[in-house]
């Protein structure tokens, strides 16, 4: 007999099954997952790094250098920027209705029904869609004029301010959030 168990036999006295196995990798009790805070701080990592789809490390050369540094700066937000504009012109009312619905649809489920699972996805996407507005906001700005030297980079520093503001908040409340639900959790148990 072989030293490993065979899935749905006993091992110790315990069943072992398959979908015990899944179900305790994809856990729903999302707040309690340990990939739930890792997902989370990549999202504000990535989310900080990337400004309008520019690294912020260009922002940095482009700022220290200048020269051929701030034309690739400058290209590479006119990019962006007129994609974002573009797309936002073309169907941003259904990106918004689309999102409204969502998000409403999470928020409803998560906080109303109790889902938790709801609950960490509300709490990933709402910061990122007002990220998202800010974004926005920072492409009609830099196509109105902002959009060389100094000018360009300061808007984009502000801009990576602002969205690591609200990732600061964000952790912060659903780390608050997320122990609650723990604690919450574990009481009831």
């Amino acid at each position: 007999m072989s030293r490993w168990p065979r899935w749905g036999r006993r091992c110790r006295g315990l069943r072992v099954n398959v979908t015990d196995i899944i179900f305790e990798l994809i856990d729903l009790r999302s707040f309690s997952n340990l990939w739930f805070w890792i997902m989370l701080a990549v999202q504000w990592w990535m989310a900080s790094h990337w400004i309008l789809g520019v690294p912020f490390d260009m922002i940095l050369r482009a700022r220290k250098h200048g020269g051929p540094a701030q034309d690739a700066l400058e290209d590479l937000t006119r990019v962006h920027v007129n994609r974002l504009l573009h797309i936002i012109h073309v169907s941003g009312g259904w990106i918004i209705a689309f999102a409204a619905f969502v998000l409403s649809g999470l928020a409803v489920t998560g906080f109303w029904y109790g889902a938790e699972f709801s609950q960490a996805v509300f709490c990933l996407l709402f910061p990122l869609s007002v990220c998202l507005l800010l974004s926005v906001q920072a492409a009609h700005r830099i196509a109105d004029g902002e959009h060389k030297g100094e000018a360009l980079q300061a808007r984009l520093i502000k801009l990576r301010l602002a969205v690591q503001a609200v990732g600061m908040v964000s952790m912060l409340l659903t780390a608050v959030w997320g122990m609650y639900q723990n604690l919450n959790i574990s009481v009831l148990n």
